[in-house]
Formats: structure tokens, sequence, C-alpha cells
């Protein structure tokens, strides 16, 4: 290593970041009140232990897992930076040990069936509604 490297590593070390703003310029969340929302709520993990500070520093090699929508994430930081750049660059800032599986169908809940009803024939009485809810049990 020349030393022009390793100072430049040196310093990539010692730039911390808050955990809030590197899940916001990560791309993890829409904004960085949600990422600190997240943290707040006791729902992020820091190498396995419940994280609940949003100004702790995020540091290169850390593994975070947290909620995102309906999976649970698992990354390792490896890579920090302040501003927030496109989507494709931020994918470079983290290791996606557990990447999301795709969304099943059993997921989805079941659609009610409905009865059929001739158009035009307005809406169901009351009378209507008890009979439908008889054929429905």
């Amino acid at each position: 290593m020349s030393g022009g490297q390793a100072t430049e590593a040196a310093m990539e070390e010692a730039f911390e970041l808050r955990l809030d703003k590197w899940l916001w310029v990560a791309r993890f969340f829409k904004t960085r009140s949600l990422a600190s929302k997240i943290i707040s709520g006791g729902r992020l993990r820091v190498n396995g232990d419940v994280m609940a500070k949003p100004h702790r520093q995020a540091r290169l090699g850390m593994v975070l897992t947290f909620p995102q929508g309906n999976a649970i994430r698992v990354i390792r930081i490896k890579a920090l930076t302040e501003h927030r750049r496109p989507a494709v660059e931020a994918v470079l800032l983290y290791d996606d040990l557990d990447p999301p599986q795709p969304k099943a169908d059993l997921d989805k809940p079941a659609i009610k069936q409905s009865v059929s009803r001739d158009p035009g024939s307005g809406r169901p009485t009351k009378k209507d509604r008890r009979a439908i809810d008889r054929l429905m049990r």
C-alpha cells in the first residue's frame, strides 16, 4: 500500500455517519425521519443488539437487521457517504446478507366471494342482505 492509499483508508475508517442518515443515504427509507422512527422504536439491530438511538454512528462492517415493508433486511455496511446518490450507486454502500424473497401469492388475503346480481336491480334490501348472509355461511 502506498502512503496515499493508507491515509485514504484511515480517513474512511475515521469518517462516521449517523445510522438514520446512512439508512436514508443507502435508500432503505424514503425520509430520514422514517429511518429515525424505526431506530427509535427499537426495530433495528446492530450486530445482533437492539438499537434505540438514531444518533449512533454507522461504521464499516456493521451488520444491520431491520424491517422494510413485509421483509426483514440483513445488511453489512461496506461504505459510508454523506450524500444521497442514485439507487444504482446506493447498492454499492452495503452487502445484502439475506436478499428479500419475492412475495408469494399466499400472503394476499382471500378475496371474498360476492353474490352476482342482475344489472339494474338496485341495492339489496335488508331482507336480501340477510338472505345473502345465510347463503355465504
